[in-house]
């Protein structure tokens, strides 16, 4: 009988961890892959904020501590970053928050973006449609016409 209820109570777990991850609060400290890993793969449990496992699967996941913060380019330290020329050159617009931001102020086309944190990733945007990502630590030169980037 005590099994039957410690199995219940881990798998009503399983269901709080894994509805959890889809939308995890604000200041999570979860890291972003295990999320999207949980996300993406059912059966997903995270076991602490570099770990998840599916146990149905004898699989597990371990991410290494966040990257190390450093500049891309010209974009600074824990800064999201446009670009009026292609390979991070021209005039630079950047944020230190994560949102969805105008790209107006630059005065000109985005051709490129960089996202300089330890985590998430930015996405160079025309509305609602992605012309480019940067993950954490990366760039990608831009095509199209972006007005605005989201973080996430």
């Amino acid at each position: 009988m005590i099994k039957k209820i410690l199995l219940a109570v881990a798998a009503l777990g399983v269901a709080v961890v894994t509805a959890g991850a889809a939308s995890p609060a604000a200041g999570s400290s979860v890291d972003l892959r295990v999320l999207e890993a949980v996300q993406n793969v059912p059966g997903g449990v995270i076991v602490d904020a570099h770990t998840a496992t599916w146990p149905d699967l004898s699989m597990t996941l371990t991410v290494p501590d966040a990257l190390p913060q450093s500049s891309i380019g010209t974009c600074p330290n824990g800064s999201v970053c446009v670009f009026s020329g292609t390979s991070l050159t021209g005039a630079r617009l950047s944020w230190t928050s994560c949102g969805t931001f105008s790209t107006a102020a630059l005065g000109s086309a985005v051709r490129s973006l960089a996202d300089a944190r330890s985590t998430g990733h930015a996405d160079a945007r025309d509305g609602t449609t992605v012309l480019a990502t940067a993950y954490a630590q990366s760039w990608n030169n831009v095509s199209g016409t972006a007005d605005n980037v989201a973080c996430y």
